[in-house]
């Protein structure tokens, strides 16, 4: 069975006695029941804090929310996403400065997928492949945007069905990404669904259009 331990610690740059923010219904156990813990990290046993910044104003309302550090992988998108999904969720004390900053610092553990089994070295490599495949995604989803366009070499359709190829990028990873979209929809999040199904659509499928039609326009 999948396990997944987080870790929450508010770090506010206000004096230790003021009254802090409060999640309604406490940080720790918002995330727990709304996290998806990505894929790719999932699958490469990729574990470690990811810190998101961000500013509350006295509606509850996030702000200007960023990765301050992280991996620069999907667990940083996971982090971010699920921080931007407690809008308006907050409670904010009276006299809280709204200018200060919010820092979270969301550890992501795996237990039960034999983790212990990968060496630094080979999470290091993970690592690093996602982010040479983050290029090459780029390539392709430039590629349909502009064929979208009508602006677009018929040459190069044909490189970029073997860079998917190559990537796994079949019609079993797609439905993994429609699915995903789904939970999200599920959570409210309505935003991180649409990003999943304009990713297939900008992968060449024609899978998520009726999802983008009825939640996306």
């Amino acid at each position: 069975m999948l396990k997944i331990a987080l870790a929450f610690l508010l770090l506010l740059s206000v004096s230790a006695k003021a009254q802090q923010p409060q999640l309604k219904s406490g940080l720790a156990n918002f995330i727990k029941q709304n996290i998806i813990y990505p894929p790719y990290s999932l699958n490469n046993c990729i574990q470690g804090t990811v810190n998101i910044g961000f500013k509350l104003n006295a509606k509850g309302e996030v702000t200007d929310a960023k990765t301050t550090k992280g991996f620069g992988i999907d667990l940083d998108d996971e982090a971010l996403r699920l921080i931007k999904l407690t809008d308006k969720k907050w409670i904010v004390p009276k006299g809280f400065d709204t200018t200060s900053l919010v820092v979270v610092p969301v550890n992501f553990a795996l237990k039960g997928y034999n983790c212990e089994l990968k060496s630094a070295n080979e999470i290091a490599l993970a690592i690093k492949t996602y982010k040479d495949e983050e290029a090459l995604i780029e390539v392709v989803t430039n590629f349909y945007r502009q064929k979208e366009k009508g602006i677009f070499q018929s040459d190069d359709e044909a490189k970029v069905l073997r860079i998917k190829a190559d990537l796994g990028i079949n019609d079993d990873y797609l439905d993994d990404v429609i699915n995903t979209g789904f939970k999200k929809l599920k959570q409210g999040d309505r935003q991180g669904a649409c990003e999943d199904f304009n990713f297939v659509k900008y992968m060449g499928s024609k899978k998520a259009d009726q999802m983008l039609a009825k939640y996306c326009n």
